[in-house]
């Protein structure tokens, strides 16, 4: 495996085709978003990484500022844009209810989330898929984003239902963001 990362190393999706810089995503970066867990810019622990790769799939615990009072919905999504792919891959896409002011580990679980949490479709399954580059492709950027939205997503931008909506139908069906915050992590494999 470690054959194919080296293969793929200068292949990366890239930063342009974040959530975060999609047109109808953009806003005041106002919400300091944070974790207990891992401080920005650091290396993810492992716990927090996919199963195959020794980790856990648990999600951080999360916390952020207040959001705005006119908040009808919080979206959250965590990408990769170092993956070697067209765009960069989700690995969480979840609609918190505005009352949510933090989540402790594991609340992004698609099986047992945490009250208020909707884990959505993400790259593959659903909930939380904790980091897993390929062997030899160097570091990944894991980038947490949280967009205070002042109307609620109710179907994907084709109109799937939600359930059912692919990650990037869902991230374009939102729009009105009134707040938004970003905290990155990096993971590599060994």
């Amino acid at each position: 495996m470690a054959v194919l990362g080296k293969l793929l190393k200068n292949r990366r999706a890239g930063q342009a085709g974040l959530a975060w810089n999609a047109p109808n995503l953009g806003g005041e970066t106002t919400l300091a978003l944070s974790s207990p867990d891992l401080d920005e810019e650091a290396t993810i622990p492992t716990v927090h990484a996919a199963k195959r790769v020794g980790g856990r799939d648990l999600s951080p615990a999360l916390t952020w500022s207040p959001a705005p009072d006119a908040t009808a919905q919080l979206l959250l999504v965590v990408e990769d844009p170092d993956a070697p792919t067209p765009a960069p891959f989700v690995h969480c896409v979840a609609l918190l209810d505005p009352s949510v002011t933090g989540l402790p580990q594991g609340a992004l679980d698609a099986a047992n989330p945490s009250d208020g949490v909707r884990p959505l479709r993400s790259g593959a399954g659903r909930g939380y898929l904790g980091p897993a580059p390929i062997k030899g492709h160097g570091p990944h950027r894991y980038v947490f984003q949280l967009f205070a939205l002042a109307t609620q997503v109710t179907a994907g931008s084709s109109g799937a239902p939600l359930d059912a909506a692919r990650p990037r139908d869902v991230l374009a069906a939102a729009g009105d963001v009134l707040a938004r915050g970003r905290l990155d992590g990096f993971y590599e494999r060994a």
